[in-house]
């Protein structure tokens, strides 16, 4: 009788035991990586079928994937404890390296420049002292000479000078033009079709589902829209970017508290630079221009966090986001070192991490190649 009750309650003791080490088990997993754990304990093995066809140049089993659809599923379902009302569904994205190509050889506004200040034969004699030295610098770094780092700010200061006195239709005539030209390190695309079709994809996703998706991009605003024009569907008044100073073509030195506009002038970049739009500036003009807090972020950089973390934290709504991981060396500009620095925050952080290479069928789609070094 005593061997049974011993029995019996060893049973009990090591059925306990086994019970509590899962509980912890689950904690732990939740305290390092609470987006994973939300994929491999609520996600559904397969996507909805209008999901499936509207990511289908997403792999099959891309945990990415997964996560965003479970997620998107949930909070636009009707009677769903997570229900998010379609006026409260905002999704921001980051431009470079997020839906477009980052680095070929670096970014687009950089490149778009030193083309300005020192080949464009309309204006390469007219650019002052200091728009060449940031744009040498620029080509100096690409180049190898990393003490050639040109500060974002002083970037920004020289875009405004190059184009200052264009008006905005102008300006995104320029943009129009210079993405027309073959992107430098592919074959079979312009740099104006160097987006990557998976991200595009999800966006559209997002919108059929309800969503009001916004790009804030660090690059100029105007160049957001001359490079998003008939490639990414989101309008206009949606695309955010650094900012430089607009005035009437007449109004010379006299403060705009001034000076009335009048049917001889004509609204053209005013030459100085207000601020670039990175980092904490992301957060301060979401709220200022959309004024509601993101549900979902997207971004690839250190300059996105602060963007991630203000979806993610104390959002009154269930909220999630990505970061998307380059590590594809062999159909994009990867680079692995990056890559695993990313992947790390995203577990420090709780961001759900995208890999270009194991999560996308293709990037820029068929019949474009990157040419090997």
């Amino acid at each position: 009788m005593r061997i049974r009750n011993w029995k019996a309650i060893s049973g009990f003791v090591i059925t306990v035991v086994l019970f509590a080490a899962i509980a912890l088990l689950i904690w732990g997993i939740k305290k390092v990586d609470p987006p994973i754990l939300r994929v491999l304990f609520n996600a559904k093995t397969a996507a909805p079928a209008n999901a499936d066809k509207a990511l289908n140049l997403w792999t099959d089993d891309a945990v990415s994937k997964a996560a965003l659809v479970s997620y998107v599923e949930d909070v636009t379902k009707e009677g769903s404890e997570n229900f998010i009302p379609v006026e409260d569904r905002i999704a921001v994205f980051d431009m470079d390296g997020t839906i477009l190509c980052e680095t070929d050889p670096f970014y687009f506004d950089h490149c778009l420049l030193m083309y300005r200040v020192l080949e464009d034969p309309t204006y390469k004699d007219k650019a002052s002292y200091f728009e060449k030295s940031v744009a040498e610098h620029i080509k100096a770094y690409i180049a190898g000479d990393k003490s050639a780092e040109v500060s974002m700010n002083d970037h920004g200061r020289a875009v405004a000078l190059a184009f200052a006195g264009m008006t905005v239709d102008e300006f995104e005539k320029y943009v129009d033009d210079f993405k027309n030209q073959p992107e430098p390190g592919y074959e079979g695309m312009t740099r104006g079709q160097a987006f990557y079709k998976p991200m595009l994809q999800v966006i559209d996703y997002l919108q059929a589902k309800g969503f009001k998706v916004y790009i804030v991009s660090g690059t100029d605003r105007f160049i957001v829209r001359g490079i998003c024009k008939g490639a990414v569907n989101v309008p206009r008044n949606q695309l955010i970017g650094s900012d430089e100073t607009l005035v009437a073509s007449n109004q010379g030195s006299e403060d705009g508290l001034n000076y009335t506009f009048t049917d001889k002038d004509k609204l053209v970049l005013g030459g100085n630079f207000i601020i670039k739009n990175l980092n904490m500036n992301k957060v301060s003009v979401i709220m200022q221009e959309i004024g509601i807090q993101p549900v979902l972020s997207f971004g690839n950089s250190s300059s996105d966090a602060a963007m991630c973390e203000y979806a993610t934290t104390n959002n009154k709504y269930k909220s999630l986001a990505f970061m998307l991981c380059c590590d594809d060396t062999v159909r994009e500009n990867g680079n692995v070192e990056k890559a695993d620095k990313m992947q790390q925050m995203c577990k420090q952080y709780g961001w759900v991490p995208v890999s270009m290479k194991n999560d996308w069928k293709t990037i820029y789609g068929d019949g474009v190649t990157r040419k090997q070094a």
